[in-house]
């Protein structure tokens, strides 16, 4: 009997320590996506004032205001914000999508192929991978502006064919996800080398590629400083550097000052990367999952 009353106070012990580890887990979540969320919530309510009721102290208030409309309209007039939505829309989908097909096209030959300096090779890539962007920018505007390139997208679309943080990522999950005996397969069916990539591996390694995707998507859609560098005709300008010379106009306190309309930008500014997150959302989880940690 004692030892039964002691299983059992263990047990109901055990069970009480877990409901609590469970409820400071839930705790410590709501509080982290709370913080997470507070600075979207804070921006939307901010881009339904007018300037004046941003600048001064006094009214600052959590509530919003009834000029969402009007802000909306400020931001889009006179076309610069569509016309920087669409040249970020440009160079956004053009790198992630160069970045990521060509990441794990260089990921499975680094896996698929055996040939001599493959491990050079990838050490080498991923040495290039810690070398920051500020290191070589200097270099590269410099290339840009001998080439006559400057003020044009194709310095910030060619460029990201070479990702080495999408290419470690994409050769970690090839490597759990697709079988040599696939490829092998493949070959004695008299299959070539790019059908095997494109019709067979591909499909296969979908979901890393989605992620990466959303990653790249959203990290070339932010870029500021290799754009601010290159381009400086407003035509050609994209979101980023747009945000930032009306930033800028409110920090000079010009005519052309308004802090709404910076709020209202920014807040448009999010938008398609939030598309982009939903169409491809549904990989996120099973992309991680099956190839973000090896074995």
């Amino acid at each position: 009997m004692a030892t039964t009353y002691n299983t059992t106070g263990e047990t109901k012990n055990a069970r009480i320590q877990t409901n609590a580890a469970r409820i400071l887990s839930y705790i410590f979540l709501i509080f982290v996506t709370v913080l997470s969320l507070a600075p979207f919530v804070l921006l939307l309510i901010n881009s339904t004032k007018l300037h004046r009721e941003l600048t001064i102290a006094t009214n600052f208030s959590l509530l919003p205001s009834t000029h969402f409309i009007d802000n909306i309209k400020l931001a889009m007039s006179g076309g610069t914000l569509g016309r920087g939505l669409l040249n970020s829309l440009l160079v956004a989908g053009g790198a992630s999508i160069l970045s990521t097909y060509f990441s794990a096209m260089t990921a499975y030959g680094v896996h698929v192929y055996d040939f001599k300096l493959k491990k050079f090779a990838f050490n080498f890539i991923m040495v290039v991978m810690m070398i920051p962007t500020q290191i070589s920018a200097l270099g590269f505007v410099r290339l840009v502006n001998n080439w006559g390139l400057d003020n044009t997208f194709w310095p910030l679309i060619i460029p990201s064919i070479a990702a080495p943080a999408v290419f470690f990522y994409m050769k970690q999950y090839i490597e759990g996800a697709l079988p040599m005996e696939v490829v092998e397969a493949a070959r004695v069916d008299g299959a070539g080398e790019f059908k095997i990539f494109n019709m067979i591996s591909l499909p296969m390694i979908f979901p890393a590629m989605a992620v990466q995707l959303i990653f790249a998507f959203t990290s070339a859609w932010n870029n500021y400083f290799i754009p601010s560098l290159i381009i400086t005709d407003g035509k050609y300008k994209t979101v980023p550097v747009l945000i930032a010379d009306l930033r800028a106009n409110v920090a000079a306190g010009g005519a052309a000052a308004d802090l709404g309309k910076v709020y209202m930008s920014v807040l448009i500014a999010i938008i398609p990367v939030v598309i982009v997150y939903i169409f491809i959302s549904k990989y996120i989880v099973e992309g991680v999952s099956l190839g973000a940690v090896k074995g």
